[in-house]
């Protein structure tokens, strides 16, 4: 039997980390700089970030987005992994949210994904690198009132299963599903729709562990999809 190859000495190397100057995105780029690697943040406000390049983009913006990456990508000179943490909700029943509310969630949460992932490929591919999309366990389970973040997810879980299929043997793909964590992402909710315990929310550094074990596999072994969530996790399974 073969000795497993060591991923002691692993360096995620030059890794965009949408979302990156609060939550999971900063837990990431902070998991990335402990890891030796180099991180570049895009974000609608950097005004946070330090001690690492920040780009001020909305994900939303494909053409902003394109140029953001490519900008990141020529400092670094290259990529070798995309993370796409950026991610926002309106929470209400689909006839209370504006329509203009309810097509922001997918445009940052689905088209900001897919602006990001379609901008990187190139770096990605001259890299053999990895991308990780960040869904949820609502992208694999729906509930009431969130039809927005519902339908970004799940269609989040499907474009990366169908990038993976596309792109086997010249980008890696993971897909991430992470339960609720305990971040600012439920700060701007009504009352009703915040966690009434956040002891039931997951460490965001556990999920860019899980992130940066992914980015870690050597080549020719890829993590598909992972969830990690709370081990009292609500909304799974």
């Amino acid at each position: 039997m073969s000795v497993p190859e060591s991923n002691s000495t692993f360096n995620p190397g030059r890794v965009l980390v949408t979302g990156g100057a609060s939550g999971l995105g900063a837990a990431i780029v902070a998991r990335v700089l402990d890891a030796g690697g180099t991180p570049v943040v895009l974000d609608r406000d950097i005004s946070t970030v330090s001690g690492v390049k920040a780009l001020e983009v909305d994900v939303a913006d494909r053409e902003a987005v394109t140029g953001a990456v490519q900008q990141a990508a020529d400092t670094l000179g290259g990529l070798d992994a995309v993370v796409t943490a950026a991610g926002i909700d309106r929470c209400g029943r689909l006839e209370d949210v504006a329509a203009g509310e309810w097509e922001k969630v997918l445009a940052v949460n689905l088209t900001g994904t897919v602006s990001t992932v379609r901008a990187a490929l190139p770096y990605l591919k001259t890299s053999h690198g990895r991308v990780v999309t960040i869904a949820s366990t609502l992208g694999i389970r729906a509930v009431a009132d969130a039809t927005a973040y519902c339908a970004s997810k799940f269609a989040v879980v499907g474009f990366s299963h169908a990038l993976a299929a596309e792109m086997a043997g010249e980008v890696g793909v993971t897909t991430m599903i992470p339960g609720g964590m305990e971040t600012k992402f439920f700060d701007d909710r009504d009352e009703k729709y915040k966690p009434q315990d956040n002891s039931r929310l997951n460490n965001p550094a556990r999920v860019a562990d899980a992130i940066l074990f992914a980015l870690s596999q050597p080549r020719g072994c890829e993590v598909r999809q992972m969830l990690i969530c709370h081990e009292e996790e609500g909304s799974w399974p």
